[in-house]
């Protein structure tokens, strides 16, 4: 969601904004808020591979849905793989069971590398699930969904707010590297680059604080009173409802597939 905080996100296609037609976008926020968590639920159910294989297939086929730009797409998905791919590297090594081979006096067994090809394709299917249901979503209509969802009104202004700053702070972000490199800063391996690091961070809490106070006392002066009128257009429709048995059958299929697999079960 980072690259759509902030801004209209579907008239930017070229940034990895969602066109305004997407199939997607037809279908009501808070159904795909419900759908993104319904989907999350049942993948992080399963553990056959072929299953979650399907499950993955699922998740791309939403991608296709939201006409998410496939080299922006997968960029996200490379960062968020970068995050647990040691991990997963060393699943194999950590988990008891049938051996593989050994690397350095380590075991890999075949039940640690299904165990870190289970968590891949979950973490991959949930992610691009996520992104292309309610990540292809206007950060306002988000907020708006949220609240008829009865997501309590803090936690939708704080969310509604954190999107509308990050790319303020981002911009107080770069004005300070400027004026670092300006100064002839250059990052190293030092004592003094740390130190320099450590005051940008300082420097950037500072400034967000006093921002934040400033912003504060504005909306205090325009009447602001902790809430946010709701002056959404959200309705369902009848694409609402195909959505949702589609949805639905596919989530049921998984189901019944895991259960039918050789010692299928849910949660493993």
């Amino acid at each position: 969601m980072e690259q759509i905080l902030g801004m209209d996100s579907s008239a930017l296609p070229e940034a990895g904004g969602v066109p305004r037609r997407s199939r997607i976008n037809r279908v009501d926020a808070r159904s795909r808020i419900i759908a993104a968590v319904i989907f999350a639920l049942v993948i992080v159910a399963l553990d056959d591979l072929v299953v979650l294989s399907l499950g993955l297939g699922v998740a791309l086929v939403l991608m296709t849905m939201a006409q998410m730009p496939v080299g922006q797409t997968l960029r996200r998905m490379i960062m968020m793989d970068s995050f647990i791919i040691v991990m997963l590297a060393l699943l194999p090594f950590t988990v008891s069971g049938q051996p593989i081979f050994a690397l350095f006096g380590f075991t890999a067994s075949w039940e640690g590398l299904i165990k870190a090809a289970q968590i891949g394709l979950k973490a991959n299917a949930i992610i691009l699930a996520l992104m292309s249901l309610v990540g292809s979503m206007e950060p306002v209509t988000l907020g708006y969904a949220l609240r008829r969802l009865c997501v309590p009104q803090r936690l939708v202004s704080l969310i509604l707010f954190t999107i509308r700053y990050l790319d303020v702070l981002h911009q107080e972000y770069q004005r300070l590297r400027a004026a670092m490199k300006a100064r002839g800063f250059r990052p190293r391996n030092s004592r003094h680059t740390y130190r320099s690091l450590g005051y940008l961070v300082g420097m950037m809490l500072v400034r967000a604080v006093d921002r934040s106070e400033r912003i504060l006392e504005a909306m205090k002066c325009r009447g602001f009173t902790g809430n946010f009128p709701m002056i959404d257009t959200l309705a369902y429709s009848r694409s609402d409802a195909v959505f949702g048995l589609v949805m639905g059958a596919a989530m049921i299929g998984l189901v019944v597939l895991q259960t039918a697999s050789p010692g299928g079960r849910l949660f493993p």
